[in-house]
């Protein structure tokens, strides 16, 4: 703790002293102002000035240091000054000690209150960030809420101050008014309690209320507007038309059907989306090929003197189709249309918020759920017009292997594809414009993957910025910057894999005024609608995590907020998004890691396991990466994972599992893992997280008892048995 908040404390801690040991709360009753209204009249009457301003202080102080009293000073306040004078006096005062309640609060709690309850208080804060000015006002308004606790509470929330003082004046200004005008017939009032008369409480419901209205009310005019040139069907031939056959829109539709809505499904190409047709499922395919090359090229570490593969890229291509071919059915429009979804291949276009056309035809709807999903992004390098670069979209359609491959981009599908095409035998390249690979992770989880990558003889350049493409010398060449110098790489083909761009336009959201975010996807709320609230969008095309699970997981939102919103809506959940890398050695994370920790200010414990020392591993040949939980400072609560190793997407699930249902690390190290398996590491990390924490202290009594038993003979009721020898059996 610093010396400001240590002074700040010794003040405080001297004025409650004070105000304790001269019992000012004896002069802050009714009774007590009644015996001495006439002398404070007269005073008032013949210093007015000086009353208001000692009047003025005191109520900023009993409201800044939490005294009760601040209602009957409001009272006093109609009785002596009136209700004017005293609604003004009052107005100001109790917002100015509020504020400074507030103030105090902040500066000596909220460091540590944030740091400590992060996890729980991320919800809040970014709720306080988009509706704090209405909770407070709301709060304000009725007096069920003791106001110093609303000061206490919103000090260790991010909330601006200036906003906290507007809001408040503002808030609390009509129950200023009640209070002051009972005031002024403080005569006929024989205790506090009779100004909580059953009429003022409901007027106070009613001012609770009345925000709560208008919210409701601005929603309605709202509605009104954005719909004002959209005249509303008489009727609808669906209540949910979907645009896209990916994941998102795959579960919508699944969703809607089995509660018996009726639904159209839109695609134009093909049903299962980027995952099936050229994410996922065909990269998780040729991943798995390749590991089995690299098996092969390790046969001594396994046992065998040399083992040969004979390898036709071809044919490793061929699998790859085969393996999207047997699981297309799961996506496929005949699945679907025995579900119940009317399934339609073509291009879709909303023309206004109730309607969709497509193949000449319009389908009058009550939803629309968007999920386009995203690109390959390809940057405007110079001369990249002139390449016939490569993508993860049209990679799978390769035939021949390329020799020399660049593959442009460190993130996981950059990562994942060079990996895998070098362990097929082609010359691999990795350019990476940012200091690191996986930049996301922290730097331990890079240079795991990056020293891997080096050891199967991919050469990574990170910190290389790509200029130009050229033909030169009869060969393409990609020219990069590195840090001021030139660097010339000769290629025979190359993989662009720099990110995604949500697919937006082309399907009629810029005529009707949807607007995208900066960083390019369709702007939604947190019930993920548009500007026009029964338009729905999800998966790639929203963002912010680009993850086949993550779509399903917004799909569900989308599908029972349009189908049952009017009567309950449910705001999307991001609290636990789990996500793998599949390289070797996997890397799969859930919840911060520890630069996104120091970035956001988190204090944390960092608990760290070398997965070298697991028996199973060591077993499988796989004693390689690590598994690192971060935690709450001298608690067991998970705030994030990441586990570097073999199989650490499967891993990762136990951790997913615990942090969404508040399990702590306690809970996990006492529940029994097979043995010998993988996902002992789990409770291995738990273990050495409770080694960390033994009470030494305590071991060393239990040490002493222990010592002193075995020397006191009085404990033993029997004479010792004399044995032959250590271990063997009584006769």
């Amino acid at each position: 703790m610093n010396k400001s908040k240590l002074i700040l404390i010794a003040v405080l801690v001297c004025l409650v002293a004070i105000v304790s040991y001269f019992d000012i709360g004896q002069y802050l009753n009714l009774e007590y102002f009644k015996t001495q209204q006439n002398a404070v009249n007269d005073y008032v009457a013949t210093q007015h000035l000086a009353s208001v301003l000692v009047f003025f202080s005191v109520y900023v102080f009993v409201t800044a240091l939490s005294i009760p009293g601040a209602a009957l000073m409001t009272l006093i306040a109609g009785a002596i000054f009136g209700l004017f004078e005293g609604l003004l006096i009052v107005s100001f005062a109790s917002t100015l000690g509020a504020t400074a309640a507030m103030l105090v609060a902040r500066f000596l709690l909220r460091d540590s209150i944030q740091n400590r309850f992060a996890d729980q208080l991320k919800t809040i804060n970014q709720g306080i960030e988009k509706e704090g000015s209405f909770y407070l006002f709301t709060l304000r308004l009725v007096p069920i809420v003791p106001f110093f606790v609303i000061n206490l509470v919103m000090g260790v929330t991010k909330m601006p101050a200036r906003t906290f003082f507007w809001v408040s004046q503002v808030g609390m200004f009509a129950g200023t008014i009640v209070f002051v005008n009972a005031g002024t017939q403080i005569a006929n009032i024989e205790s506090l309690s009779g100004i909580l008369s059953p009429g003022i409480i409901a007027s106070f419901v009613l001012l609770g209320i009345f925000p709560l209205l208008t919210k409701r009310l601005l929603a309605f005019l709202n509605s009104r507007k954005v719909y004002r040139n959209y005249p509303k069907p008489n009727q609808f031939d669906e209540d949910i038309v979907v645009i896209g056959a990916g994941s998102g829109g795959l579960v919508t539709a699944y969703i809607a059907a089995v509660v018996k809505a009726k639904v159209t499904l839109i695609e134009r190409h093909q049903m299962g989306g980027d995952c099936l047709n050229t994410g996922c499922v065909p990269s998780k395919a040729l991943i798995r090929s390749a590991k089995f090359m690299a098996d092969a090229n390790r046969s001594q570490a396994l046992g065998f003197r040399s083992a040969t593969v004979d390898l036709k890229f071809s044919d490793v291509m061929a699998r790859v189709q085969r393996v999207i071919k047997t699981i297309e059915p799961h996506d496929s429009i005949e699945r679907y249309s025995e579900l119940g979804v009317n399934v339609v291949q073509g291009e879709a276009k909303i023309t206004s918020p109730y309607t969709v056309e497509v193949n000449g035809q319009t389908i009058t709807t009550r939803n629309i759920v968007v999920a386009t999903g995203a690109r390959p992004f390809v940057p405007p390098i110079k001369g990249i017009e002139n390449i016939d670069y490569l993508t993860s979209d049209n990679v799978w359609q390769l035939q021949e292997q390329p020799k020399r491959l660049i593959v442009l981009g460190g993130g996981p599908i950059g990562c994942e594809l060079s990996q895998s095409f070098a362990r097929l035998g082609s010359h691999v390249t990795q350019v990476e414009m940012l200091p690191r690979l996986m930049i996301k992770e922290d730097e331990d989880v890079s240079q795991s993957v990056q020293s891997r990558f080096e050891a199967e003889g991919i050469s990574v350049l990170v910190n290389h910025r790509a200029l130009e493409f050229i033909h030169q010398d009869g060969e393409q060449q990609l020219i990069c910057d590195n840090n001021g110098q030139q660097v010339t790489i000769a290629f025979d083909q190359i993989l662009v894999a720099v990110g995604r761009a949500a697919n937006t336009r082309g399907f009629g959201l810029e005529s009707l005024g949807i607007e995208n975010t900066k960083s390019g996807t369709i702007e939604v709320n947190e019930y993920l609608q548009t500007k026009y609230p029964n338009i729905y969008a999800v998966g790639d095309v929203v963002g912010p995590y680009q993850f086949t699970h993550t779509s399903s997981h917004q799909a569900w939102y989308a599908a029972v907020n349009a189908l049952f919103g009017s009567f309950k809506k449910f705001k999307v959940d991001y609290s636990v998004i789990p996500w793998a890398t599949f390289t070797e050695p996997e890397v799969a994370r859930v919840g911060i890691n520890e630069q996104e920790a120091k970035e956001q200010g988190i204090a944390v414990d960092v608990t760290q396991y070398d997965i070298a020392e697991l028996d199973r591993a060591i077993a499988d040949e796989e004693g390689h990466g690590f598994i690192k939980v971060l935690t709450v400072p001298g608690r067991d609560k998970i705030l994030g994972v990441t586990i570097v190793g073999e199989q650490a997407g499967d891993l990762i699930a136990e951790y997913v599992m615990a942090m969404k249902h508040n399990i702590g690390l306690n809970k996990i190290l006492g529940t029994i893992h097979i043995y010998p398996t993988l996902s002992e590491m789990n409770k291995a990390v738990a273990g050495q997280w409770k080694n960390a924490r033994k009470p030494e202290q305590l071991l060393q009594y239990v040490a002493k008892f222990f010592r002193w038993r075995r020397k006191d003979n009085n404990l033993v009721t029997n004479a010792p048995r004399t044995y032959g020898s250590l271990g063997s059996s009584p006769d």
